[in-house]
């Protein structure tokens, strides 16, 4: 048998030789796109060029914080779903590559049978009848032009697009947690400002009954001072029901159940300070970071190969077949060289006429690729758009909230000295109620600025790319 196999080596060593060929255009790579050494928005202070931070949180110094991104990594759904899809890649590039190679298959069989008796007397047969048989059954499809090739390297680049898009997924999930948990940093501490001053007015409204009481002021002034504490003291429902949606929100993003983390996240928190500079490296480092550049980029890749793999359906498919088998009706002798039996057969298949069947697959593949290399550059525009207006914002906020704490500064200094014209009876009770608003709004709008300056931040970081872990 094995003589007789050798006759077939030289259409093997053939195939072997032509598998080497790949029909299709091969991916070279993304188009070039003119990049700037520096972002075009970076802001004349609080940025440089330097090398970005991954785990930009850990800048904040805020242990809650980074227990909370910890959490939602390794519980947000979101996420969970992401490796999902990517374990589902991996398998699937697992079965394209095992197409290239052989299959086998085994059997084996035992055969009882009782046959009708013979009158004759010339066929000496013992019922019943035993048959054991086994055997092989290989086949190989050679991959002449690289079909199944094309169709691994398709396979390989979605599997690594998968990856980006879990990275994706993890930067925005870092951003999302950080961002409301600077919101609710900036609830709470304009919660804890409100219940300071409606003390301060609390203390105003009775100090101001003392002086009715003895005549030194008028029923309005109190009404005044009544209406005002009133006006605050329904401000705080609303700023509770912020901090919890908050906290619930937090839950979500680390996939638990409303009130889990109302233990870690319970307290006055103010906002952690940030980083005074932030490096942000240059578009270059961008592009080459940010994951969803890079899904992109890989899926470009994949449709490339996808058109190879519908090219190769023009050309022949080669398949070897072969049977080795064993029979007896004796269980002891099955694998006898006598009672073997081999079948090798080589078969070409070829699409000569589909009327064009091929042709408009080959088509629809490289329309897909063109608009994969269309979503590619809108991916790079969107992403470098996306960076500078990020900057341009974060620069514009610090300027922001330094005119803010300019005015509360102003506006303490103010309602201390009215006070003291108000005790010494220069200046009248209109007068303090006015600069005890102008300062709790000052105070307001400082904190808001604030969060809105860190929640800038965090939309920077994101912008950059930063935030996912291999």
């Amino acid at each position: 048998m094995n003589n007789k196999l050798l006759r077939f080596a030289p259409l093997g060593s053939l195939a072997l030789l032509l598998t080497g060929c790949s029909v299709g255009p091969d991916y070279h790579g993304t188009p070039t796109v003119p990049l700037t050494a520096k972002f075009t928005r970076l802001p004349a202070s609080g940025v440089s060029s330097g090398q970005a931070q991954s785990q930009w949180w850990l800048a904040f110094n805020d242990n809650r914080l980074n227990q909370l991104i910890v959490k939602a990594m390794q519980h947000n759904p979101d996420i969970d779903i992401a490796r999902a899809r990517l374990q589902q890649s991996r398998a699937a590039l697992a079965g394209d590559q095992a197409q290239q190679l052989p299959k086998l298959d085994a059997s084996g069989a035992l055969v009882r049978a009782k046959l009708p008796d013979s009158s004759s007397g010339d066929l000496s047969i013992s019922n019943p009848v035993n048959l054991y048989s086994s055997g092989f059954d290989a086949s190989w499809e050679l991959d002449l032009f690289g079909g199944q090739r094309r169709a691994t390297e398709a396979g390989r680049a979605q599997q690594q697009a998968n990856e980006a898009s879990l990275a994706d997924t993890q930067v925005a999930i870092a951003a999302e947690v950080a961002s409301n948990y600077l919101q609710l940093c900036g609830a709470q501490e304009q919660l804890a400002n409100l219940q300071q001053n409606l003390v301060l007015q609390q203390q105003m409204l009775n100090l101001t009954r003392q002086r009715q009481a003895r005549g030194a002021a008028n029923e309005s002034d109190v009404n005044r001072l009544q209406t005002q504490f009133e006006n605050s003291q329904a401000e705080l429902p609303t700023q509770r029901a912020q901090i919890s949606g908050y906290k619930d929100q937090l839950a979500f993003l680390s996939g638990l159940t409303p009130g889990a983390l109302d233990d870690l996240l319970s307290g006055a928190v103010k906002l952690p300070a940030q980083p005074g500079e932030i490096k942000v490296g240059d578009p270059t480092d961008l592009l080459r970071r940010r994951p969803d550049v890079r899904n992109a980029e890989r899926k470009l890749a994949a449709s490339t190969a996808t058109v190879g793999e519908h090219v190769a359906d023009l050309y022949p498919k080669i398949t070897l077949r072969g049977i080795l088998g064993f029979s007896s009706d004796t269980g002891s002798q099955v694998f006898n060289q006598s009672n073997q039996s081999w079948l090798l057969i080589p078969m070409l298949q070829w699409n000569i006429l589909d009327f064009g069947r091929i042709r408009s697959q080959i088509n629809v593949a490289k329309a897909q690729r063109d608009e994969a290399e269309a979503q590619w550059r809108k991916t790079v525009l969107d992403a470098l758009r996306d960076a500078n207006g990020s900057l341009s914002r974060y620069g514009e906020q610090r300027q922001t909230l330094v005119s803010y704490m300019t005015v509360e500064q102003a506006a303490d200094r103010d309602d201390v000295l009215m006070k003291q014209r108000y005790n010494a009876g220069v200046s009248s009770l209109i007068d303090v109620l006015d600069t005890q608003r102008t300062r709790l709004s000052a105070s307001q709008k400082r904190i808001q600025s604030q969060t809105d300056l860190a929640l800038d931040y965090v939309a920077l970081q994101k912008s950059l790319g930063l935030g996912w872990q291999s």
